[in-house]
This record gives structure tokens, C-alpha cells and sequence, in this order.
């Protein structure tokens, strides 16, 4: 074709498209005329409801159109009063267009005005910005108008500036409470019981109140938004720059003066990141709980999450507000009470495999007033803290090249910190560092090389290309040091190392990274060219010890491959490594140059070949925990074998990448057995075998208060003494765990909390 021809043809349809525009604009017009005559008796004249009829366009009437609008009118409502109306095609059919286009949000038609004009009041003179936000600019103490555009429709946003308070609802009503201590607040309710309130006050902090705390309540008649006082041309501009605003859309071009500090001071109660700590100890220092008051310990609350078949996540407390996650949601619930705050979600992704295809989340990140969380599809959001809106959104990776997220962003400094899953279906691992301001990338680290880089050496075949290492578990921060601990995925094929022949690097490692830059300062692998599915996934404990009567930085593992491990984390060397499980069969042990002395045989066949650890490992992401009062690592140990073999399959579009297979061991009984191991030596200190089929996956935590708690493998949460193991406490939940214990404080009361099944937990003491 010609370009004359192709101008000609671009000429014509640009024509079209314009005459198709005239013609629906001529049937909204010919549809308003329409519903004034025949329908504005009843729904009034621009359908917000009259003396008969209801409202027909807000979000809330979206219930009254379950059936086709034509149908509607030509058939009626019998049930509820609504007549039948026989009328001509055409003035039904302007009739549908009018209405659809009444109840469209604003962003669908946004009126015509001044847009720059518009944004340059609601940050100035307006004082918009002073209670509102626009992804995270402004101030929170009013809703968030980020997706305004989307969540409202254009005669609601302006019927708000004329009459604030009329089209917002109950749960943004203005209360002032006056306490039992002589403090009064006022502000805004975020949610409220007969028993608690949960109030926003002026200057944007959250408050969670007892109700035996309150001696006066009183709400008022009147909003703290006052009517827009500016002449009709600057609100007409500043409906168009309100209508306009989407997430999925540019954002505001000004900035108000002042803009939310990402500083924040952590209380002594709060558990701030997913392990607790940067350290990833696992430790509290809450002793409310201790040895002599856990058997008051009862259940103080419940939040079941709705559509989550399993939470593997732990929960993450600040400043009395808990975070919790499944698959693409967050929710803020008042520590006190389990009472929601606000709730973030998003779909799943359609086309996800791997892990993230479980709908699998394990917890946010939290800087000052931004949440952080993964989404099934490898994408890293930030949310406000005050009512999770989502402030910015960035992908890590294309999910369509199998990249998934499932695990909690670590916050350090200014940055956030995430891999990604997708480590069993050959994508090609990496850690990655965000602004936490702007979600921009700072730095990104291969965890394997590609082909042609120097440690394309220790991969001799042809898997290179699909070699996983994905880094999906949160990793740990010393702050004195510096330095940032990562552990890294298997390589991929799992079970088949033919075409992948040298130690895989960093597969199955430990990288110690400068925070700011990403550049490595040393590496430890512990299980070169692993074949067996041994990633080093598990949590990585800094500790500050004397280490055989000298001074040292060290950091722990146990590792999935059954080996306990002691590193000096300042230089990676290795300076203590034992077996801490009794099923290890692959290796003899760990050499003098750090690397294992494997067993001949171990390796999958074609036919299969008994290995212990099983595939599940000696143990596996479950959080373990480390006490500095009792010297003791705890850990929830596996013993357990498999059947490995290996096969040709090789990487496919849309399919994991293991090349094999693992498979029980027939008439062999597994055993979870909870181990306290002396890091000085490697040595066991006590042990509780578990009864049960070996199948949970919770974990442990200590705390100042001389116990340890853990998911037990028949169901229970339970309760032990730290420095001998013997059981104190239990309660029966029935589920098998796939998360670990916590705890925090709020108004001087520790809880403990764990996800059972598709519910929160929080347990307090009892009254004596």
C-alpha cells in the first residue's frame, strides 16, 4: 500500500471516529431531554434521587443494575414500583446513553477546564493539600484522592466542594472524645465498637481507644471540610483537574510545601520488620510473658482473612497498628483488638506460576508512613500507612518470563529491598534495592551470571540460561558492620546437573552486600552444584558472641542440606560447621576449605536414589530464633529421606524447570523435632520431638521472658522453656502451620500472634 493510500485510509478513519463521537454526544443530549420528561419525577434531575425513586448513580445504586439498563426500562421493576416504559429505539437508546454516561465516573468524561489552573489551587490557596493526599503527597486526616477519577462520579465530586460531608459516609465522621486522663482528641473515626474507637486525629496519628478509657463521645453534625469558596470558573478548573486524577495515570505536577517524612522512631513494643529485627534473631525482649505467666495465655482476638487458604506471613506491628498480608492485599488492624483500618487489595494475576500461582505472601516492610509489600506478578508497591492507598507501584521483573514475589521487602535506610520467586521454574534470580521516596531502582544483583560474564566457569552446559538462584526470602542488616546478608535459591534444573557441571555460583549462598551500592563483599556457598533441591533459603541470625574466647561477629544457618553453620560476618570465613539432624546421608561433612565432602551415590538417577535430608530439607524457611540470655539457636528440625531421580526434561514456556523429581520413602516415618543448638560447639542442648505426620511449617520465636514458642506439628501453638525445653503452654488450633509466632506490645500489654490457617491470632494474659 502506498503512503497516499495509508494517509488516505488514517483520513478516514479519524473521520469515523469523530462522527461516532457526534453521534453519541447528540443521543446523551436527545437521552437527557428523555430522562427529564420521563424519569427526573422520580430519580430527580440529575438521578441523585427524588421523592420516589432512588438514587441511580453513585456507587451504592450499582446493585439496582444487575439486569441489562434497555431491559430495565422496557420491562420496569413490578417489585419495587417502577413502571414499564414502551418507548421508540431511538429515545431508548439515548435514554441508555444518558444514564450510562450520568453513572460513569468522572475520569470516563472529564469536563473541560483548565487542568494546570485546577491542581495550582488544590496545592495553594485551596488548601486542598492540607488534609488531602495525591499518592502520598498532602496531608491524611481526609480521604485519599489519588483514584478520585476512577472511585467517583463528576456530579459527586462536585456536589462534595459545594456541600462537604453530604456524599462521603459515616466512616470519615468527625469525633472528639475526652479520656479518663483529661486528654481530649478530636478527629476523624476510623472504625468504632461498642468496646473500642479507632480515631484519626488532626495531625494524621492514629489513636486506638478502649472504650473503658473514653468518658465523653460526641460526633459532629458538621464536616471539617468547608464549601469551596472560589468563583465558578476556578471550580470548574479544579473539576477538571479532580476528575482526572488515576492511579493509572500521570501524577500531580506540584508538590505541596511540606511532604511525609519517611523517619519514624520505633516503640520498644513494635515488631517493625518481618523478622523482628534487621538481625534476623527472632528475639524479644518483652518479658511480660515469661515462665511463670504463660499458662494465663488466652486467645485476646481473631481476624479471619477472607479467600486465603493459607497465610505464611508474619505480622509486622508500629506504633499499635498491625500489618498483614495474603496474596495481594494488606490489611491495617488495631493491635489491641484485630479491628480493621483499611484494606489494599488487587487481583490476582492471571498467567503466574510457581510458588506466587499459590497465592502466597509472607509480609511487608514499613519506613516511616509507606507499607511495602510483593504482589503475585513481581511487582513492589508502597502504600500509606494511614489509609493504604497506594503511593507507587514498580515492577521488579515480567512475570511472563516466570518472575513471581512472595516474600517480605526488607527496609534499610532509605531503600527497600526484594527478590523475587519463581526459583524452581528457571527464571534468572536477583536482589534489587528501590527508593523508597519514588519506588526508582538503585542497584540490582544477578545472583548468576550470564553467558560470557567470568562465572559463567562454574556453569558448563548449557541450563545457564534458566539457572534460577532466585533470592525470594527477606534477608538480614547488621548495622554495624554495614553490611547486608542475602541467602540465595538452588539452581535450576533441580535434580539434574548434566548440563550445568562447576559449583553453580551464587546458587545455594550467603552474599554480603554494601546496602548502598549492591557491591559484594564476599560470598559463602554452602552447597555447590546442588542437585538435590537444597536452597539456602533459610534465615540468616547475626550475632555478637565471644567465639571460643574471642570477639567476633558471627553469623548462623541451619541450612536446608542439614548442616549447621557459624561464619564470621565480617569476612565470610567459615569457623564452625556440624550436622544437626540424624537422617544426613549425602556428605560426611564440611572440609577445611568450607566446602562439602559429598558421599558417593547421592546423586539422583534415572531410577531413584534414597538421600536424606528429603526434599523438604533438614529444615526449610521457617523462622528460627536465637536467645542472648541463654546462648541457644532454635530451630525446627526435619528428619526426614527421599527418593531422588533425575530426567532429560528440559525449560519449557510456562512450566517449572526441575528435571526430576522427589518422592517419600515408602513405609518411612518423617519427624519435626524443635532443637536448641549451642552455636559455640554445634552441639544439640535439648530437643522435643514432635508428634505428627511431619508436614507443618511454622516456626519459633524467643523472648526475654525465658520461652520459646512454635507452631507444634499436631496443630498447637506451644510454649516452652528456653533454657531446658520443657513444655509450659499450648493451645489447640487444628491447623497445620505455614507461618511463625510473633510478639509485640500495645498499652503496656504483650501479645503473642501467629497466622492459623486463613486467621490472625493474638493471644494476652489473662486476669489472675
Amino acid at each position: 500500500m502506498t503512503q497516499l493510500r495509508l494517509l488516505a485510509c488514517a483520513a478516514l478513519v479519524g473521520a469515523a471516529l469523530v462522527g461516532a463521537a457526534l453521534l453519541h454526544a447528540q443521543a446523551v443530549a436527545e437521552g437527557k431531554t428523555a430522562f427529564a420528561a420521563r424519569c427526573a419525577g422520580c430519580h430527580g434531575t440529575n438521578g441523585t434521587g427524588g421523592e420516589v425513586g432512588p438514587n441511580i448513580t453513585d456507587a451504592g445504586a450499582d446493585t439496582l443494575f444487575l439486569r441489562p439498563l434497555g431491559d430495565i426500562i422496557t420491562h420496569g421493576v413490578p417489585d419495587d414500583g417502577m413502571p414499564a416504559f414502551a418507548l421508540p429505539k431511538r429515545e431508548l437508546d439515548a435514554l441508555v446513553a444518558y444514564i450510562t454516561a450520568l453513572r460513569a465516573p468522572a475520569a470516563a468524561a472529564p469536563p473541560a477546564g483548565n487542568v494546570a489552573a485546577g491542581e495550582h489551587f488544590y496545592f495553594g490557596v485551596g488548601g486542598c493539600a492540607n488534609c488531602h493526599t495525591i499518592r502520598g503527597n498532602g496531608s491524611a486526616i481526609g480521604p485519599d484522592l489519588s483514584n478520585l477519577g476512577r472511585e467517583r462520579r463528576l456530579t459527586r465530586i462536585a456536589q462534595a466542594l459545594r456541600q462537604p460531608g453530604t456524599s462521603v459516609g459515616s466512616r470519615y465522621r468527625v469525633v472528639s472524645v475526652t479520656l479518663r486522663d483529661g486528654r481530649t482528641l478530636r478527629g476523624m473515626a476510623k472504625n468504632e465498637s461498642n468496646y473500642d474507637l479507632q480515631l484519626q486525629d488532626l495531625d494524621g496519628e492514629m489513636h486506638y481507644l478502649s472504650k473503658d478509657d473514653v468518658t465523653q463521645e460526641h460526633y459532629d453534625s458538621a464536616s471539617l471540610m468547608p464549601p469551596v469558596a472560589a468563583g465558578p470558573d476556578t471550580v470548574r478548573d479544579l473539576l477538571a483537574f479532580l476528575s482526572r486524577l488515576t492511579t493509572d495515570g500521570p501524577g500531580p505536577r506540584e508538590r505541596p510545601a511540606t511532604r511525609p517524612s519517611l523517619a519514624r522512631d520505633v516503640a520498644a513494643g513494635d515488631w517493625p520488620t518481618y523478622n523482628g529485627n534487621l538481625n534476623g534473631n527472632r528475639y524479644s525482649a518483652l518479658n511480660e510473658i515469661d515462665t511463670t505467666t504463660v499458662r494465663r495465655l488466652a486467645p485476646a482476638w481473631m481476624f479471619p482473612i477472607a479467600n486465603a487458604n493459607r497465610l505464611e506471613g508474619t505480622p509486622v506491628v508500629v506504633d499499635g497498628t498491625m500489618f498483614v498480608t495474603t496474596a495481594n492485599e494488606a490489611y491495617a488492624l488495631d493491635a489491641a483488638s484485630g479491628r480493621p483500618i483499611w484494606h489494599y487489595a488487587r487481583p490476582l494475576t492471571k498467567g503466574v506460576i510457581g510458588d506466587a500461582a499459590g497465592a502466597i505472601n509472607r509480609g511487608v516492610a514499613v519506613l516511616g508512613d509507606r507499607v511495602f509489600m510483593v504482589t503475585d506478578h513481581a511487582h513492589l508497591v508502597a502504600l500509606s500507612r494511614l489509609n493504604g492507598k497506594l503511593l507507587w507501584d514498580v515492577a521488579m521483573a515480567d512475570f511472563h518470563k516466570h518472575y513471581g514475589a512472595t516474600g517480605a521487602p526488607l527496609v534499610v535506610n532509605d531503600l527497600v529491598l526484594s527478590g523475587t520467586s519463581g526459583g524452581d521454574e528457571g527464571d534468572r534470580g536477583f536482589l534489587a534495592a528501590y527508593d523508597a521516596q519514588t519506588g526508582a531502582r538503585v542497584w540490582r544483583v544477578w545472583t548468576i551470571p550470564s553467558r560470557g560474564e567470568p562465572l559463567d566457569s562454574t556453569w558448563r552446559g548449557r541450563a545457564l540460561e534458566h539457572g534460577c538462584g532466585a533470592a525470594w526470602l527477606t534477608g538480614t542488616y547488621d548495622a554495624g558492620t554495614g553490611l547486608l546478608y542475602w541467602p540465595t535459591g538452588n539452581p535450576c534444573p533441580d535434580y539434574n546437573g548434566d548440563e550445568r557441571r562447576g559449583d553453580n555460583l551464587y546458587s545455594s549462598s550467603v552474599l554480603a552486600l554494601d546496602p548502598r551500592t549492591g557491591a559484594m563483599r564476599w560470598y559463602y556457598q554452602f552447597t555447590p552444584h546442588n542437585v538435590h533441591d537444597w536452597d539456602a533459603s533459610e534465615t540468616l541470625a547475626l550475632i555478637n558472641a565471644d567465639f571460643h574466647g574471642q570477639p567476633r561477629k558471627l553469623l548462623v544457618q541451619a541450612n536446608r542440606n542439614g548442616f549447621f553453620y557459624v561464619l564470621d560476618r565480617i569476612t565470610g570465613q567459615l569457623l564452625l560447621s556440624t550436622p544437626f539432624v540424624h537422617k544426613l546421608t549425602w556428605s560426611s561433612g564440611i572440609g577445611a576449605d568450607g566446602r562439602p565432602v559429598v558421599l558417593p551415590g547421592s546423586d539422583p538417577t534415572v531410577r531413584g536414589v534414597r538421600v536424606c535430608p528429603s526434599l523438604e530439607g533438614a529444615t526449610n524457611w521457617m523462622s528460627t530464633a536465637f536467645n542472648p540470655s541463654t546462648h541457644l539457636y532454635y530451630v525446627m528440625a526435619l528428619e526426614s529421606c527421599s527418593i531422588f531421580t533425575k530426567s532429560s526434561a528440559w525449560w519449557q514456556q510456562g512450566k517449572s524447570f526441575y528435571g526430576g523429581g522427589a518422592s517419600r520413602v515408602p513405609g518411612e516415618q518423617r519427624q519435626k523435632v524443635l532443637r536448641a543448638i549451642d552455636p559455640q560447639t554445634g552441639k544439640i542442648a535439648w530437643e522435643l520431638p514432635q508428634i505428627g505426620d511431619g508436614e507443618s511449617w511454622g516456626g519459633v520465636l524467643s523472648t526475654a521472658g525465658g520461652l520459646v514458642f512454635y507452631g507444634d506439628d499436631g496443630g498447637a501453638l506451644a510454649a516452652v522453656n528456653a533454657s531446658t525445653g520443657t513444655p509450659l503452654w499450648h493451645f489447640n488450633t487444628n491447623e497445620s502451620w505455614h507461618a511463625s509466632p510473633m510478639t509485640y506490645a500495645v498499652h503496656g500489654t504483650q501479645y503473642v500472634a501467629v497466622a492459623a490457617g486463613s486467621t490472625i491470632v493474638a493471644f494476652a494474659l489473662q486476669a489472675k
